[in-house]
């Protein structure tokens, strides 16, 4: 510490901050000796080699004879305040940035604040003064200032009230962890003051995060983000700002792009983060001293990772002093603040805005012939998510050994999907083009309109305001047909098209015994949805969204009700959905008029079977040169996924005895799947080739 009355050291004279830290804390030094004189002066015995271990009667004497409140301030001390705060508004007015002025300014503090922070901060920056707050305390162990001291040094008494509600919990130096009050069991004057290590490293000059802070920080990524000035203006009133985003939109981009008008950066607090042992109070008010201390706007979310923690948690984080804004995909509970905030509906970026995100996201890592900005809007996709997307893809195409492409960029978008949906449906990321659907003109030019519409939702809704007379902009098609005519195969062709994973419902987990379960399941794979960019299949969907019927009993009833439960949840869903199943005539015909398109599949004739056969034996399928294609789609009425079942068959068949698949093997597969159909085997069909199978069992 430098003593009163000599030169500012050079190591000072460079950081105006500091020096007036130094500065301030010379009049502390100032304050300490001239109570170290009083003690001295008041000491029976100052010789006492035990003083501080014991308090002897004389001493006891002394202390009813002082009187209840100390004496003001030394006048040389508060001449050279003035003196130094005079130096801190002309370096100020120079333009210097000083913390401890800064640190009063951004939580509110009053000159007793600062004084007992200074008092309190003393014996972390000079080890003198632990042992001088020892002597002035009469005790060898209190290494710290307590209150009782720290009021006598400002020059108020143990009875002020005013002064001691600087101290209280709810007081602006204590709620937000500049100081800490320990012993809370002692008697309130005997409390210890410490300054935790991260206020006297900001202090000090240091900008490094607390670690448990930083454990929770996120980043986002600048992007389109719409009009602003609604968030700006609730920034102006200090109010509790709620962001509400749904998938593909970036509460975080708008937040920092409210922020930047009045040039604050963001400190960005990801709830999820929290681990189940942190104390939620603690960490909100660290993270409101963080962003004090750095000057920084407040964000935290998503707030639905609190809900679980009870109300305690979550006005942790709304009622703090200081203004945060919190984001989350669900609607606000009034419940969860005393303040009712300021809620904003975060806007989701066009397909330009978003377009131009990814050619952002992507500049120099493609040929500047590749526009990446059409093929990938689509994506609802944040700008963070776009962020991470686009290195997910780098990884992927500096693993391949070769230049990043489009198809990176699609895995990338794919692979920033939560796995939540995974739990309750089958993933499947597609693998087909619509060169190898083998179905008539007509269906294909179906399939590729639902692919267009998909594509340009946003343009017809919301450019061209066709989306203004309803709010449901979701995308729903059923595909009718027998089975094995390529329904499912169909739908993991469109996904592929769109650059999206399929998810294929599993009805196992969805429908439920019990009343009101079913609903519960649904509810919980659309919500999935929602936030994921992909395809849900309702595979045998008649299952699900059958006719209703006349009510006969309580059975009935319910049904009707889970129905109905559907097509509400249906009109709601944002995301494309298709339903497949055998028999069109088994659905509620309520759902006609959700459907936006409805897709038959035939019953392939033999020009299809023919191509079927020849795609199912396609290279590298080792196949031999007497297999009679015309023949096989002629004689035999099957389906695409009979044909399949029947080339599978036949290859086992060839492999087991290490050669080509033979004519023979396949009326051999033709036989199997006959079987399992409960078709008999007739010569009729089998022509020359019934011999083969003659003396087995048909």
């Amino acid at each position: 510490m430098v003593s009163p009355g000599t030169d500012t050291p050079p190591a000072t004279a460079s950081d105006p901050s500091l020096a007036h830290l130094v500065g301030r804390l010379q009049l502390v030094e100032l304050r300490v000796r001239a109570a170290v004189e009083r003690r001295r002066a008041s000491d029976p015995d100052p010789t006492d080699r035990f003083r501080g271990l014991y308090i002897s009667p004389a001493h006891a004497e002394r202390l009813l004879a002082e009187p209840a409140t100390a004496s003001a301030e030394d006048g040389a001390a508060a001449e050279r305040l003035r003196t130094v705060e005079a130096d801190a508004d002309a370096t100020e007015q120079a333009g210097a940035d000083l913390r401890l002025r800064r640190l009063a300014r951004s939580f509110h503090l009053e000159p007793l604040d600062v004084e007992l922070l200074l008092i309190a901060l003393l014996p972390d920056l000079d080890a003198r003064f632990e042992r001088l707050y020892g002597y002035l305390q009469d005790n060898v162990a209190l290494r710290r200032a307590s209150i009782g001291l720290g009021l006598e040094l400002c020059g108020v008494g143990g009875t002020d009230a005013a002064a001691r509600n600087r101290i209280l919990s709810s007081a602006p130096l204590v709620s937000t962890y500049l100081i800490l009050v320990e012993d809370s069991d002692r008697p309130f004057l005997t409390r210890s003051l410490r300054v935790p290590d991260r206020v006297a490293a900001y202090l000090l000059g240091d900008d490094t995060l607390d670690p448990s802070v930083a454990a929770l920080t996120g980043w986002y990524e600048t992007a389109p983000v719409g009009d602003v000035e609604p968030l700006v203006r609730c920034l102006r009133s200090g109010r509790l700002g709620y962001l509400r985003e749904r998938p593909g939109a970036s509460a975080g981009a708008l937040a920092v792009a409210a922020f930047a008008r009045f040039t604050a950066p963001v400190l960005a607090i990801d709830l999820q983060r929290l681990r189940a042992e942190d104390d939620v109070r603690t960490v909100a008010g660290l993270a409101a001293r963080e962003a004090g201390l750095q000057g920084a706007g407040l964000v935290a979310g998503p707030i639905e990772a609190l809900v679980s923690r009870g109300l305690p948690a979550l006005r942790a984080f709304s009622e703090l002093p200081r203004q945060i804004l919190l984001t989350g995909s669900g609607n606000w509970d009034p419940s969860w603040s005393r303040d009712v905030p300021f809620i904003l509906e975060t806007p989701l970026p066009d397909s330009s805005q978003r377009a131009q995100m990814w050619r952002s996201a992507t500049t120099g890592d493609l040929p500047a012939s590749l526009d990446p900005g059409p093929e990938m809007a689509p994506f609802l996709l944040s700008g963070e998510q776009v962020r991470r997307a686009a290195r997910a893809g780098r990884l992927h195409a500096a693993g391949a050994d070769r230049p990043l492409r489009l198809d990176d960029l699609r895995l990338g978008a794919r692979a920033q999907n939560a796995a939540g949906l995974e739990r309750l449906a089958r993933r499947i990321e597609p693998a087909v083009r619509f060169e190898d659907l083998v179905l008539p003109a007509d269906v294909i030019e179906l399939l590729r309109e639902l692919v267009a519409r998909a594509r340009r939702r946003e343009r017809v809704l919301d450019e061209w305001r066709m989306g203004a007379a309803s709010r449901r902009r979701g995308l729903a098609a059923l595909f009718a047909g027998p089975s094995g005519t390529g329904k499912t195969m169909a739908a993991e062709v469109v996904a592929g098209a769109l650059g999206l994973d399929l998810y294929v419902v599993d009805l196992a987990t969805v429908v439920d015994k019990y009343v009101g379960e079913t609903e519960k399941n649904l509810d919980r794979i659309f919500d999935q949805a929602e936030g994921v960019n992909g395809v849900l299949l309702f595979d045998e969907a008649d299952a699900l969204f059958g006719k209703r019927s006349e009510v006969r009993d309580a059975h009935d009833r319910y049904a009707n009700v889970e129905t109905a439960y559907l097509l509400q949840r249906m009109d709601r869903f944002n995301g494309v959905a298709l339903l497949s199943s055998n028999l069109r005539s088994n659905l509620d015909e309520a759902f006609a008029r959700r459907l936006d398109a409805v897709v038959d599949f035939p019953e392939p004739k033999e020009p299809y079977r023919r191509r079927l056969w020849e795609q199912s034996l396609r290279p590298p399928v080792p196949a031999d040169d007497d297999i009679d294609f015309d023949f096989l789609a002629r004689a035999f009425t099957l389906s695409g996924g009979n044909i399949r079942n029947i080339a599978l068959t036949a290859a086992y068949l060839a492999a087991d005895h290490d050669r080509s698949v033979t004519m023979a093997d396949l009326i051999r597969g033709v036989q199997r799947e006959y079987r399992k159909l409960g078709r008999l085997c007739v010569e009729a069909e089998f022509g020359p080739y019934y011999p083969l199978i003659a003396g087995e069992g048909n």
